[in-house]
Order: C-alpha cells, then sequence, then structure tokens
C-alpha cells in the first residue's frame, strides 16, 4: 500500500524493492500504475522472487514508462516468458539507459533468448547492459553478436562468468568490426583464449580512439565557426564607423551649400521631406505587417497553449474518475465485508437461540455463553464503528486532495498564462527596437554581403582542406595499427592451436560439473519442497494435537467439579438421612419455592435474550441506515466530481 501511494503522489528519485517477496496481485497493480505513474528515475526489482506471469505484467507496464532509466531485474529467475517480456520492452521502451539482469540464468531458455537478442538489436537507447552469470553459451553470444551489429547505442556490457567459450568469443570479435558504439566488453571466467580477449581489448581501443579523433574534429569546426563568427562582428564594426564618417562628410558639405545656395537647400529640403513621408509611410506599412504576422504568431501560440491546457485538464479529469471508480470499487468491497460481518453475527445469533433451549437444563452453562456472545457482540460493534470511522476519514482525506490538486492545476495555468503574456509584451518591444535598429543597417550591409561570402567561401575551402588532412591522418594510423595486429595474429595462430585441445578438454571437464551440478540443485531443490511439505504435516499434527489436549483437559475438568460436586452432595446426604425423614414436609415446600425461582429466573433470562435480539436488530437498522449514508455520499462525491471536470472543461 505504501508503494502504491508513492506511485499515485509526487514521484522522483529511486523506488527500491530489492529482497521484498511481491505477490501476484501487487505486480499486477504496480503493472497497471508505472505507465502513468509520477516521475521514478530508478526501479530496483531485485531478489524478489517474482512469478513469470508477475514479472509479464510488470516489464508490460513499463513498456509506455517514459521516465525510468535503471531497471534492475537480478536474481529473479526470469524463464521464457520473461525473456520474451524483456525483448518487448527493448522493442518498445525508449527511457530505459541501464538494466541489470544478473543471475537470472536467460542462456538456458534458448527461444526466450532470441526474444532479448531480437529486441536488443531494435533498441537505440539502452547504454548499459548487465548480463553476468546468465549461463549463455556459444550459441546465445552469436545470437547477441548479431544483435551488437545492427544497435547503436550500447557502451557498456558485462558478461562475466558465462559459458561463452572460443566460438562466442570470435562472434564477439567479428561483431566490434562493424559496432563502433561499445566501449567497455567485460568477458573474465568466459573459458575464451586470451588472443581473443587481447583482440577484443584492442577493438575496443580502436573504438574509443575513433570516436576521440571525431571529437576533435567536430571541436575544430566548432572553433573555425566560432573565428568566422569574430570576423564577421569586425567586419561589421568597421562597416559601422565608415557609416558614421562618411555621415559627418555628409554633414560638412551639407552646411557648405547652405552657405552657398539657400534656394537650392529649400527645394531639396521639399524633395527630402516629401522621401521621408514616403519612407515613413513605407516602414509604418512594413510594422503593421509585422505586427499583424506576431499577432498571427500569438492567436497561434495561445491556441496552442489552450489546447494542451484542455489536454491536461482532460488527463487530470480521466486520473481522478480512474480513482473514483477505485474508491467505488474499494467501497463495495467493504459494503460486501461488512454484510459477511452482519451474516457472521445472525449465525452467531441463531446458535444464541439454540442454546436457550439447553439453557434450561443447564442454567451456569447459559450465564457463561451469555458473557461470551456480550463480549463478541461489543467487539463486533466496535469494529464496525472504527471501520465506518475509517471510511469516512478517507473520503475526506480524497475530497482535500482533489480540491487542492484543482486549485494547484487553476494556479499554475494563471501563472503559465501571465508569464507567456509578459514574455510576448517583451518579445514585442525587441522586435520593434531590432526592426528600427536593422531597417538603418539593410542597405549598408547589402554591399558588404557580396565581400563576406567570397571571405566564407574561402575560409570554408581552408576548413575543408584542414579537414581532408585530418582524415587522411586518420586513414593512415589506421592502417599501421591494422598491420600491426595482422603481425600479432600471425604470431598467435600458432599458440592458438595448442591452446585449443586444452580449451576441449576444460570444456568437457566443465560440462560434467555442470550436469552434477544440476543434478544436485535438482535434487536439493526436491529436498527442499520435501521438507518443507514434511514441516507442514508436522505443525498440523502438532496443532491437532494440541486442540485435542485442551478438549480432553476441559472434559477431565467438568468430570471432576461433576465428581467433587457429587462427593459432596453424598457426603452430605449421609450426614442429612435421619434429618431428612423428619424435614420431608418442610423440603417439599423449600422445593416448591426453589422450583419458582428457578421459573422466575428463566423468564428473566428469556426476557433478556429478547432484548438482545432486539439490540441486534437495532443494530443491522444502524448498520443499513451508515452504508445507505455512505453510498449517496460518495454518489453525491462523484457526482460533484463530475460536475466540477464538467465545469473546467467550458
Amino acid at each position: 500500500e505504501a508503494v502504491l501511494r508513492r506511485l499515485r503522489g509526487p514521484g522522483g528519485g529511486r523506488l527500491d524493492l530489492a529482497a521484498q517477496s511481491l505477490s501476484l496481485p501487487t505486480c499486477s497493480a504496480l503493472g497497471r500504475l508505472l505507465p502513468g505513474a509520477a516521475p521514478l528515475a530508478a526501479l530496483a526489482l531485485g531478489d524478489c522472487g517474482l512469478s513469470e506471469e508477475g514479472v509479464r505484467l510488470l516489464l508490460n507496464g513499463l513498456c509506455t514508462n517514459t521516465t525510468v532509466k535503471s531497471l534492475d531485474l537480478k536474481g529473479n529467475n526470469l524463464r521464457t516468458m520473461g525473456a520474451e517480456a524483456l525483448g518487448k520492452l527493448l522493442r518498445q521502451n525508449k527511457s530505459i539507459r541501464s538494466l541489470t539482469l544478473e543471475w537470472n540464468s536467460l542462456g538456458m531458455w534458448e527461444e526466450g533468448f532470441s526474444f532479448f537478442c531480437q529486441g536488443l538489436r531494435a533498441n537505440n537507447f539502452l547504454q548499459r547492459l548487465d548480463l553476468r552469470n546468465n549461463q549463455i553459451n556459444h550459441q546465445g553470444a552469436g545470437e547477441l553478436a548479431m544483435a551488437l551489429t545492427q544497435n547503436t547505442s550500447l557502451q557498456e556490457l558485462d558478461l562475466r562468468w558465462n559459458n561463452i567459450g572460443l566460438l562466442g568469443g570470435r562472434a564477439l570479435l567479428n561483431c566490434l568490426h562493424s559496432n563502433k558504439t561499445l566501449k567497455r566488453l567485460e568477458l573474465a571466467g568466459n573459458n575464451i583464449p586470451g588472443d581473443i580477449l587481447k583482440a577484443v581489448e584492442q577493438a575496443l581501443d580502436h573504438n574509443q580512439d575513433r570516436e576521440a579523433i571525431l571529437s576533435e574534429a567536430q571541436n575544430q569546426v566548432n572553433i573555425l565557426s566560432k573565428e568566422v563568427l569574430s570576423l564577421k562582428d569586425e567586419k561589421n564594426k568597421q562597416f559601422m564607423d565608415f557609416v558614421d564618417t562618411v555621415d559627418k562628410q555628409k554633414e560638412e558639405r551639407a552646411r557648405s551649400e547652405k552657405m552657398s545656395a539657400a534656394r537650392v537647400s529649400q527645394l531639396q529640403e521639399a524633395l527630402d521631406e516629401q522621401y521621408s513621408i514616403m519612407n515613413s509611410l513605407k516602414t509604418k506599412l512594413q510594422m503593421t505587417e509585422a505586427a499583424l504576422a506576431l499577432s498571427e504568431q500569438k492567436v497561434h501560440t495561445l491556441g496552442e497553449l489552450l489546447s494542451a491546457m484542455k489536454q491536461e485538464q482532460n488527463c487530470v479529469a480521466e486520473s481522478h474518475f480512474r480513482e473514483l471508480q477505485q474508491q467505488k470499487q474499494e467501497g463495495a468491497d467493504r459494503e460486501s465485508k461488512l454484510l459477511h460481518d452482519l451474516s457472521a453475527a445472525s449465525e452467531k445469533n441463531l446458535l444464541l437461540r439454540n442454546q436457550v433451549d439447553e439453557l434450561e437444563r443447564k442454567c451456569k452453562v447459559q450465564q457463561d455463553q451469555l458473557f461470551q456472545v456480550k463480549q463478541d457482540l461489543t467487539n463486533t460493534t466496535a469494529e464496525l464503528k472504527l471501520r465506518a470511522v475509517e471510511a469516512e476519514e478517507r473520503l475526506e482525506m480524497e475530497k482535500r486532495r482533489f480540491k487542492q490538486s484543482l486549485e494547484d492545476m487553476e494556479s499554475l495555468r494563471v501563472k503559465e498564462v501571465d508569464r507567456v503574456a509578459q514574455q510576448m509584451e517583451a518579445s514585442e518591444r525587441s522586435m520593434h527596437d531590432r526592426i528600427q535598429r536593422l531597417e538603418a543597417i539593410r542597405i549598408s550591409l547589402d554591399e558588404e554581403l557580396s565581400q563576406v561570402k567570397a571571405a566564407a567561401l574561402a575560409e570554408r575551402g581552408r576548413a575543408e582542406e584542414e579537414l581532408i588532412k585530418v582524415r587522411s591522418q586518420a586513414r593512415l594510423e589506421e592502417q599501421q595499427r591494422l598491420e600491426h595486429l595482422e603481425e600479432k595474429l600471425r604470431l598467435m595462430t600458432e599458440s592458438r592451436d595448442e591452446a585449443q585441445n586444452c580449451c576441449l578438454k576444460q570444456k568437457e571437464m566443465v560440462a560434467e560439473a555442470q550436469a552434477k551440478a544440476k543434478q544436485l540443485s535438482l535434487y536439493a531443490d526436491g529436498l527442499k519442497r520435501r521438507l518443507e511439505e514434511l514441516q507442514q504435516y508436522v505443525d498440523r499434527k502438532e496443532e491437532e494435537k494440541v486442540t485435542e489436549l485442551n478438549k480432553v483437559k476441559v472434559e477431565l475438568q467438568e468430570q471432576i467439579g461433576h465428581l467433587e460436586a457429587e462427593r459432596t452432595a453424598q457426603d452430605g446426604l449421609r450426614e442429612k438421612i435421619a434429618a431428612l425423614e423428619r424435614q420431608l414436609k418442610a423440603l417439599s415446600s423449600n422445593h416448591r419455592e426453589a422450583l419458582l425461582d428457578k421459573e422466575g429466573e428463566i423468564s428473566l433470562l428469556l426476557e433478556k435474550l429478547r432484548m438482545k435480539e432486539a439490540e441486534i436488530s437495532r443494530m443491522r437498522e444502524e448498520e443499513a441506515q451508515r452504508a445507505s449514508f455512505l453510498q449517496n455520499a460518495i454518489m453525491a462525491y462523484v457526482q460533484g466530481s463530475s460536475l466540477g471536470t464538467h465545469s473546467s472543461r467550458k
């Protein structure tokens, strides 16, 4: 229940459920909640003893999850169904970057492991994969190598302590010729020859060097682009200075012309005014067009924001509707439980009625049973009251949480609208200022564009020449490394043949040892199951013996009490034999009075039983009223929430 509350509430961080036994209903609930759960960065389910159906439900839930980055499933003994679910997860999920599958024996199930490899082949987002101690043989390594040839995202792969062998090592080495993204590959404890391990390390080093060269080339390109931009800025500054000097010269010339010819200046001023009027009209037209474009962009962005807010509100309404349905189901379950408890109480009342007939014979036993019935009734009433109070508290808590969530969503929406409006106003102001500046600079920049383009083309040619040189150097270095590797391979082929014989012998020994280990593990599992069955049988026998001993003790105590009572009665009778003959008449009268008293006590007991039956019927009516009240409250809450969602949509 704590885990489900956390998934429904605000998330973040890591959810660790390692070494906790998760039942099938819990797995199904988690699988349903994971697609729309709060954002979780990591999910740890190691050593949880998950069943095949539980694993399938959990992984199906993770297929559509977009927040979990790390998943830990070590020590869960995943079988064919689990491997197939993992393959489906890798094909559909796009957020998981790290996957830990240590101690799961995936290599024993060839079909399931092939599905897993197909999913890895189609995945382009996973970066780290841990497959230690999974009994992967050379066939599984071959399928894994085929998947790695097409995978372009995996950077770290841990295959330690498996049964890959020589053939699997060769397959992995061959796949590294086409895979250029894998940087780390752990192969210790797999009976792989040393020459193959060294070749794998060299291939991984080659991948790392290739990535370093590409990063350096990218950095050089970025540096050159920055230098080009700096040169452009300097040229722009020079051009602006030149424009300022030209403006100053024009002003001096205008002054001299004013002094020489006033009439010509007046005519020129009139023409300039008309030209300025035309320019102002043109600028106004351009400003109006820009304002129209900005207004259209504003309308488009606001429409997108409104659609996004509507979608979010619809999602929130659907989630609350689902929660209300779950609450309805829980209320129905609670009502069924209450009805079951009431039926149990009615059955107890029937038993009490049957015991009333026996009370006429045994008054003492009847009093004890009435005392026990009182205790049971008080306990049931207390439990029912507590359950009703808990149900009311839960309803109030759910109402408060729903109101808080609605208030938070409304405040966020208002803040977002204000922020967007402020940003749009600021952008409008900045665009107006920028348009005024650029209009003055546009005419001057048209003349310099050709010069800047020529310089840019020259610089681009230089950069391309430098890139060609770098690529040629990288190719030469790669050819030298390949020649060195070929020489090493020629020297190692001689030692490889000798090592193969030893490897074959070791493989035979390992296969025999593994077969023996499997037989011993199966035998140990059978013994464990047998011990558990015997332990359960012994526990049952002990419980039966304890119950029988308790029954025998109770019967012996009753018999001892009866014998002691009879013994005392016989002693009294022996002492009073003589007195009884004299007091027969007095005893008859006393017996009559005692009989009358007993009849009165029986009538009182019958009245008490009738009162208890009336109290039980009254309690039933109260519980029925409470159940109807709870149902009406839930219906009113559901109707109120549905009306709230309709109003928010409007």
